[in-house]
């Protein structure tokens, strides 16, 4: 394979009059992918909320454009200058500095550290692995801290917040397929709430539903909690967890900041734990990847929506203007 083979990419560029603007090019060569011991031939991507920002130049995500947004890619080994990986290995990348300082998977190849692949696992097809991501990826790692507390499942439902957004809609999957009561939280209307019931959510409630106060800890009601948007809200969460419960959180659509006492931490044993999906060791990776692929395989399609290259800028609008639902994979 030459070093110049050309490659068809989702673009991002910046004008001078300091516009961003993406777009499908064709003319790309493999020579001026970035560094890496691994070059893989993508076969499926997925858009996800920190895409949608790095495509219309959010300088928290992607500094230096031109760039190729995707922090998700399922594909193969084209070359290895890896012992990790021989050329024909199916591979899944997440996570680390792709698709934000380091091109990334809308792009028909991306060329990667060795330590950032991990091995897709036998039972996980390439599409299913995207219709996971790093949003189901994430949301595993959230269930999977709600499952190490011991009492997870005697003290009432599990929370889920954002519940139409793709980390909540898996976490609800996961959660009701472990044997898990599920509670979801959402302002949308209609029927979606009827595809949050199928995903196995027992009870759909708005947020206005949820109790608030200004009193130190609240009415024990949820066993664990999946939290996708973060902000003041979160301290009503930890107020009402029960006892020795896990409250995870891992977004901050609703704002980066929150208060509260020790009070729910040091009388009831709450735990609050941040989720990172960004930096987790290749041992855990493998881990959680495995259990999708096996005990905790969930079919996604119902909540899925497959598009091409051409298809990105759209769905980036409707991430960010908030009337996306679930997940949307991109085919290469």
């Amino acid at each position: 394979m030459s070093a110049t083979t050309r490659f068809s990419a989702y673009l991002v560029t910046q004008n001078d009059k300091g516009a961003f603007q993406g777009e499908v090019r064709t003319d790309l060569a493999l020579d001026q992918l970035p560094a890496g011991e691994l070059l893989v031939r993508v076969d499926y991507s997925s858009i996800n909320y920190k895409d949608a920002l790095s495509a219309t130049g959010s300088p928290g995500v992607t500094r230096q454009y031109p760039h190729i947004p995707g922090i998700d890619a399922a594909g193969t080994v084209a070359a290895s200058a890896s012992g990790l990986f021989a050329v024909g290995d199916p591979v899944i990348v997440t996570g680390y500095r792709l698709g934000m300082d380091h091109w990334g998977g809308f792009a028909q190849y991306v060329r990667v550290p060795a330590e950032w692949a991990v091995p897709l696992p036998v039972g996980l097809s390439p599409v299913e692995s995207m219709r996971l991501g790093t949003a189901g990826f994430t949301a595993a790692l959230a269930v999977d801290a709600i499952l190490s507390q011991e009492r997870h499942r005697a003290d009432g439902p599990v929370l889920v917040t954002g519940a139409t957004g793709g980390v909540a809609m898996v976490a609800i999957a996961l959660l009701a397929k472990l044997g898990c009561p599920v509670t979801a939280v959402t302002r949308k209307e209609g029927p979606v709430r009827g595809r949050l019931r199928q995903l196995g959510a027992q009870e759909v409630l708005a947020p206005e539903a949820l109790e608030t106060s200004d009193r130190p800890m609240l009415k024990e009601r949820w066993s664990g909690v999946v939290d996708t948007i973060g902000g003041a809200g979160l301290e009503y969460l930890v107020k009402s967890t029960a006892a020795g419960g896990m409250v995870t959180t891992c977004g901050m659509a609703a704002g980066n900041r929150f208060s509260s006492s020790v009070f729910p931490f040091i009388l009831r044993g709450v735990s609050l734990a941040g989720i990172d999906s960004v930096n987790q060791p290749a041992a855990r990776r493998v881990r959680i990847w495995s259990h999708l692929a096996t005990d905790w395989h969930v079919d996604l399609e119902r909540i899925c929506t497959e598009i091409g290259l051409d298809g990105i800028t759209g769905c980036v609008r409707e991430i960010l203007a908030g009337t996306h639902v679930g997940r949307t994979v991109v085919k290469l």
